[in-house]
């Protein structure tokens, strides 16, 4: 089954990109797409996510198969360039077209409006082949902490089957990595700089610390390879002549399976009085859905799946690649969108039939 995408629809899509959406000041794309994506036969609910933003839920019966992304973008926002390629062409990443194909370049592109759209056109193929009981969830603060998920899932009942749509290159994430999030707070003793032996840099105790981390054996995963860390909002605002009285600092981790509770262990194995952590949380590695004919592999970044709880079977799929999303270079090709909407299409029909099981990862 081949979908095809008329002018009205690449315009709709262009429409979307435009409107910047970055996170916090997306709800009005919400809104918009509540608009946009009215049908004959869909019904459109706006839920108060609390902090401003919308979540919408647009769906067709009694839904069962949820299909499911975020509206919102990372900053800064990047103005939509379309362009037609050719087959050899160079892509933003770096690699070739493979064929004759139209190029969106810009914020969004495929994470995640290019998911939305490609999920919004299998909703219309179903609706035009006279399907029902399906939906689509249309989530705010996905990029900031899945603030729409958290609200949706506290209040808002499940459904049989989640399908949320981030850039995994239209193949099926059999499994994914967790996240660990802690800050960290490391005293010194400051004293002038022209002494250094009468007081004790921060600085240097930080040094210290990201050494010893490097230093860490992490058990090994056979599935989801190795753990992850990246240190992020580092501080230190001594003056040049005064040794640093404290660092203080996020240090984030993608967890595995093997890894997940030793990254706990491992950071209150450094508290002290003068090294002091504050745990925040994240999700723990997660198991999903694959379904025959459609590849798979696991993935290292997070979603709102995992905020999604009353789903008892949970795929992550869509277009585009997340190695350029969030990048300068986030570019989406529109043959990649056309084949996300078929493969979601075949995923419904998949959990539709009846006496259909899922394959999850073992």
């Amino acid at each position: 089954m081949k979908i095809e995408y008329s002018q009205k629809d690449i315009d709709l899509f262009l429409q979307i990109l435009l409107q910047p959406s970055t996170s916090g000041t997306e709800r009005k794309m919400a809104l918009s797409l509540a608009e946009l994506f009215k049908t004959a036969r869909n019904e459109v609910e706006t839920v108060e996510v609390g902090d401003g933003t919308v979540d919408v839920l647009l769906k067709w019966g009694d839904p069962k198969v949820w299909f499911c992304s975020h509206c919102d973008t990372v900053p800064p926002y990047i103005p939509t360039k379309t362009r037609a390629i050719k087959a050899g062409q160079k892509l933003p990443d770096g690699n070739k077209a493979t064929k004759k194909d139209v190029l969106f370049r810009g914020r969004g592109t495929c994470d995640a409006k290019g998911q939305l759209f490609s999920m919004f056109m299998a909703c219309k193929q179903l609706e035009k082949e006279g399907l029902t009981d399906f939906a689509l969830l249309i989530m705010a603060g996905e990029e900031t902490g899945s603030f729409g998920a958290k609200a949706w899932d506290a209040l808002r009942p499940g459904g049989d089957v989640l399908v949320v749509g981030e850039p995994t290159d239209n193949c099926m994430i059999s499994a994914c990595k967790g996240t660990k999030s802690f800050s960290v707070r490391i005293l010194g003793r400051p004293c002038h700089s022209g002494y250094p032996s009468e007081g004790l840099s921060a600085i240097d105790r930080f040094a210290d610390f990201v050494q010893w981390m490097h230093a860490v054996d992490f058990p090994e995963d056979k599935i989801l390879g190795p753990t992850t860390w990246n240190i992020g909002r580092l501080r230190s605002n001594n003056p040049q002549n005064i040794l640093s009285p404290e660092v203080t600092f996020r240090i984030y981790f993608r967890t595995t399976f093997a890894s997940d509770a030793f990254v706990t262990d491992l950071m209150k194995g450094w508290e002290s009085d003068t090294f002091l952590i504050e745990a925040h949380g994240g999700d723990t590695p997660s198991k999903l859905a694959t379904i025959p004919g459609i590849p798979s592999k696991t993935a290292a970044f997070g979603s709102d799946a995992p905020r999604l709880t009353k789903f008892p079977v949970r795929c992550l799929c869509g277009p585009g690649s997340i190695l350029v999303a969030h990048t300068p270079r986030e570019y989406v090709l529109l043959s990649d969108l056309r084949q996300a909407s078929e493969q979601y299409v075949k995923i419904y029909k998949h959990f539709a039939a009846p006496l259909q099981e899922p394959t999850l990862w073992d």
